[in-house]
């Protein structure tokens, strides 16, 4: 087991971020850590990765204890925080020669991770001259530096554009076909596009802890897209039988959202004979991560 959470609670004076949490991760896993803002996502990483200390409960990361084996801990993952932290006075290079020597790697390791994240053409400049984007990419290459077997990413795509991602989201997904990643992201398609599962916390406890496959199987949120011949009012949609919300996105055009393992789209049909329209076009959405999020943490 590379990551075994037990009963962990943690507050900060009258506000408790965890409460009770428990979950183990497996070698090999991409996992997704998820919450809204505040849910206690950024305290749990700081607790696995020995910065603070559980009120109640126990950790153990790579075997280690979160609390009597702090440098075992330490030595066996890579971190990259929220706010990444970097000398902007250093060149790339530098910078990461610097944590190589206090991990005690090599060189040649240097130039893998450089590699490795897309450094090459940037690291020849200093740090504060990079664009965030960049910078993302140094602190994702010093958590790999020393090769450990546990990656704890929070929020690692922040500030990357649309090609960045793609480069960095394939990097996180070989690294993590003999590692353990533990990532914290609010972009619900990368966590789509890595990860195998999913924990979702809200209020400091742990709200789903699934595969991403079973997760949208058992997830009862069905959206549909009408369009209709004719322009209706709120009231009269706001009449179909199971509808959760709804909204008005274009002129005749509504997404409705139900909440039901019944298949709606005949209910719309004969909503729409009821009340004298045509029905012009009618779309189910795909299930996605955000609808699936949004209903479990409301």
């Amino acid at each position: 087991m590379s990551i075994e959470v037990k009963n962990i609670s943690k507050s900060y004076g009258n506000q408790k971020a965890l409460d009770d949490i428990s979950f183990a991760v497996n070698k090999g896993e991409i996992v997704g850590f998820l919450g809204p803002n505040g849910a206690g996502k950024s305290t749990l990483m700081k607790i696995l990765t020995t910065y603070i200390h559980p009120d109640e409960g126990s950790a153990m990361v790579n075997g280690h204890d979160i609390i009597t084996e702090q440098k075992a801990v330490q030595l066996s993952i890579g971190y990259l925080p929220e706010h990444n932290p970097l000398y902007l006075d250093l060149y790339v290079r530098e910078y990461l020669a610097f944590n190589a020597d206090v991990y005690k790697v090599t060189k040649s390791r240097i130039e893998e991770v450089i590699q490795l994240t897309g450094l090459s053409t940037e690291s020849h400049k200093k740090i504060g001259q990079l664009s965030k984007g960049f910078r993302q990419r140094v602190g994702l290459a010093n958590a790999l530096l020393h090769n450990p077997d546990v990656l704890i990413l929070d929020e690692p795509t922040t500030g990357l554009d649309p090609n960045q991602l793609i480069e960095i989201r394939n990097v996180i997904k070989n690294v993590g076909k003999d590692k353990t990643v533990f990532l914290s992201t609010h972009i619900m398609q990368e966590v789509e596009a890595i990860c195998d599962r999913v924990i979702i916390i809200n209020n400091g406890k742990i709200v789903a802890d699934k595969k991403l496959d079973n997760l949208f199987s058992e997830n009862k949120e069905q959206v549909l897209e009408v369009e209709f011949d004719y322009k209706i009012e709120e009231q009269a949609v706001a009449k179909i039988e199971n509808l959760t919300s709804f909204k008005n996105t274009h002129d005749m055009i509504w997404e409705l959202t139900f909440t039901t393992d019944k298949d709606m789209r005949p209910t719309v049909f004969d909503f729409a004979t009821a009340n004298g329209l045509k029905t012009l076009q009618l779309n189910q959405k795909n299930k996605n991560l955000e609808a699936v999020f949004r209903e479990i943490t409301k």
